[in-house]
């Protein structure tokens, strides 16, 4: 899956579930400060990754994670961990 497809799946994650236009989800796009996500969000949002990806994402790997582009590069890990 290219970060192409898995940013236009990330913005159907924000749209659907937060409530977020998906043109204000961009690579850059600082979850917190400017996507308005709260820690329950987070949460959400790791559930739905591992929806998508059909891998567990540890807690600890999600921590880190900070803007969208963040989100793209823990779901290519994910997906990379499948091969």
């Amino acid at each position: 899956m290219s970060d192409a497809e898995i940013l236009a799946r990330i913005r159907e994650i924000f749209k659907e579930n937060f409530d977020i236009d998906p043109s204000r989800v961009t690579p850059e796009a600082h979850l917190f400060a400017e996507l308005d996500l709260d820690s329950i969000d987070a949460v959400d949002l790791a559930i739905k990754l591992q929806e998508m990806t059909g891998r567990r994402i540890k807690p600890e790997e999600f921590k880190s994670v900070r803007t969208v582009g963040d989100v793209i590069a823990a779901v290519q890990s994910l997906l990379a961990t499948q091969a």
